[in-house]
């Protein structure tokens, strides 16, 4: 099953929702604030959506700003990325979409049409 990783609040996050359910797509609903991701589930989504670490920071959340990663992240090594990432769930992009081999960062509806409709075409060929 698909893993939602989110914060309720978010609007983005939201969207995202409405969009799954919309599709009647099945998830495994989970607030980023109350349960956040450990480092290791961090690297592995890192992994699997082919992004780098960086592309997990929410760059517009207070907890980025507040801790000035803007001139911080550049210098900064994967294990203290991935440290900071699992410490605190409001610096972490959102949402994210796990699957069994991928993982969709931010919600950008082209891309989550396009992974879907791919499924898809998947399961009508089986």
């Amino acid at each position: 099953m698909t893993l939602f990783v989110c914060y309720p609040k978010c609007s983005t996050c939201q969207k995202a929702r409405k969009w799954l359910d919309g599709r009647k797509i099945a998830y495994e609903f989970r607030d980023i604030k109350a349960d956040r991701p450990n480092a290791g589930e961090i690297k592995a989504w890192s992994l699997m959506s082919g992004q780098p670490l960086k592309k997990f920071f929410n760059t517009s959340g207070n907890s980025y700003k507040n801790l000035g990663m803007k001139d911080r992240l550049p210098g900064m090594s994967e294990s203290d990325m991935l440290e900071l990432l699992a410490a605190d769930g409001m610096l972490v992009k959102r949402p994210i979409l796990i699957g069994v081999d991928f993982a969709l960062i931010g919600f950008k509806e082209h891309e989550w049409e396009t992974r879907f409709e791919t499924e898809h075409a998947h399961e009508c060929d089986i």
